[in-house]
């Protein structure tokens, strides 16, 4: 069987962007397929190994192996320091923000950050997210690096405009300010400092929690 993972795909397009999402799933099922490998190889004689590192040294080989590792000094070439926030550091370039993600909303997990970036861009196609590549230190610390296009002239909006933006798509509002569900997604964290209104009145999601209502048995089926 095959086991490459495919280049980065230039997005512009619903296809383009259907191919990148094909790439972040290859991406988390490669990472599944070394996470077994490895348990399978040592998790007998290593029970004091956790998930969470077996996962980060497969997360280390793979990007080493495919070309998309970034040692952690060098993730200020990405672009200018911009905010940061309980889960990103963000780099900011002239087309787009680089968002180095700690996993803190993640329970420390790559493949559930990766299956949740494919929830988001199911949802909010117009602030899509591709996958960038995994900054790290050698044998220490990894995190993903995701990249999303900058929403030119935006301020943040207001929470009407994020509930009628929300209910147009098919949402209804739960009890918790900014918490949605469509019966087979919920999305929640959707406050004024994670979405976006333009100078068109045009509303954008950049950062929210979302998870299928329904467990899915292939992540690459969103």
């Amino acid at each position: 069987m095959d086991y490459d993972i495919s280049e980065p795909i230039s997005q512009g397009s619903d296809e383009a962007q259907e191919a990148e999402n094909r790439r972040i799933a290859e991406i988390a099922d490669e990472l599944c397929r070394l996470c077994r490998v490895h348990e399978a190889q040592f998790g007998a004689c290593k029970g004091d190994v956790s998930t969470f590192e077996t996962e980060q040294r497969a997360a280390e080989q793979l990007a080493k192996s495919k070309g998309f590792w970034i040692p952690m000094a060098d993730v200020f070439r990405l672009g200018v320091p911009g905010p940061s926030g309980h889960e990103n550091d963000t780099y900011v370039s002239e087309q787009g923000i680089y968002k180095v993600n700690n996993l803190l909303n993640n329970n420390g997990s790559i493949v559930s950050l990766l299956q949740k970036i494919l929830l988001h861009n199911a949802i909010f196609p117009d602030t899509a997210y591709s996958f960038h590549g995994f900054a790290g230190f050698d044998g220490r610390t990894v995190q993903p690096v995701l990249y999303q296009p900058r929403v030119a002239n935006a301020k943040p909006a207001s929470q009407i405009m994020i509930d009628t933006y929300m209910a147009a798509l098919g949402f209804e509002k739960t009890s918790e300010e900014g918490r949605f569900t469509n019966g087979e997604y919920e999305a929640w964290d959707l406050l004024p400092r994670n979405v976006l209104v333009d100078s068109e009145g045009d509303v954008f999601v950049v950062d929210a929690e979302i998870k299928k209502v329904q467990s899915c048995d292939n992540i690459g089926l969103i």
